[in-house]
């Protein structure tokens, strides 16, 4: 399959920028977007900063007249085009997609990539009332520390639900029920899309949350406590997490495990509706998230 051969010349990438410079970011190959990415430039807000938002729609779209169910994801700048993401890779979700979609492995889908605005990304992806149960001196100067303001992520997610995806919606031809419905982001990303499938259960059907960033200190501890009482109903939801063993990814596996453990708990079934991932020689880069974004794309985006 396509993205096994993409999976490979990573996986060479990786290999010759290592021997040549361990300190060296990894590079993807030069490539052109596959399908088509239509950009909102500026995309204005009431809730936060205007930024751009692209959307991928998938080969043949213009050809028929399907509708089609909807990801959401952020860092958006990373998601199709290396030359935007800021460390030169991308998370090949444009050719990796369009491989499974070919094969029938996953449904029609339609990528909304909405760019983060680099200083407010952590208050904006930290989910909030965890925080704010956490409302302590120690907390505030970690949060200050990040961004210089307050976390803002209610107000990120009512961007997504109130304007977002009203405008997408309206603008294509989408499946907006719930079951249609999918949100993913890596890092902070994996905290704002577990957050939001827990304060929309409504609006989102699955969330994917890779290499989920768990060591946010205090706050993270509040948050785990608000995951335990708060995840939706495993007869509605899925959910899938993953995460690598180098870098920031070594230590995420504890906090994972205690998740796992609420997973159970609220009666969700491994493989069925949720599951966890281990990825080996994982580093919390993007190149590392292409070499394994079918995982949750497969897993997340069959209803």
């Amino acid at each position: 399959m396509k993205y096994s051969l993409i999976l490979t010349v990573l996986c060479m990438f990786a290999l010759s920028a290592c021997a040549q410079n361990q300190s060296q970011e990894l590079q993807n190959p030069i490539k052109a977007v596959t399908g088509n990415v239509i950009t909102h430039e500026g995309f204005e807000s009431e809730f936060v900063a205007s930024r751009n938002i692209e959307v991928w729609l998938p080969e043949g779209y213009d050809e028929t007249d399907s509708s089609y169910q909807v990801l959401y994801m952020h860092d958006g700048q990373n998601v199709f085009d290396p030359s935007s993401s800021y460390n030169g890779n991308d998370w090949m979700v444009d050719e990796v997609l369009t491989e499974l979609i070919s094969n029938g492995e996953v449904p029609g889908t339609i990528v909304v990539a909405m760019w983060n605005t680099g200083q407010t990304r952590f208050p904006e992806y930290m989910p909030q009332k965890p925080a704010e149960i956490m409302n302590s001196e120690p907390v505030k100067r970690q949060v200050e520390s990040y961004s210089g303001t307050a976390i803002f992520s209610d107000e990120y997610l009512k961007f997504i639900v109130n304007e977002v995806k009203p405008f997408i919606d309206e603008t294509y031809r989408t499946k907006p029920e719930q079951k249609y419905t999918s949100i993913m982001g890596s890092s902070m990303g994996g905290l704002i899309s577990l957050y939001a499938i827990i304060e929309y259960p409504e609006v989102f059907g699955a969330a994917g949350c890779v290499s989920t960033h768990w060591t946010v200190q205090e706050i993270g501890e509040a948050f785990m406590s608000f995951v335990s009482t708060n995840l939706p109903s495993p007869s509605t939801h899925k959910i899938y997490f993953d995460y690598g063993t180098k870098g920031l990814d070594a230590d995420y596996e504890s906090s994972q495990l205690k998740i796992d453990e609420m997973m159970k708990n609220k009666g969700y079934s491994s493989g069925e509706n949720w599951i966890t991932k281990k990825f080996e020689g994982h580093d919390h880069k993007e190149q590392y998230w292409a070499m394994r974004v079918h995982e949750p794309l497969k897993f997340i985006l069959n209803p």
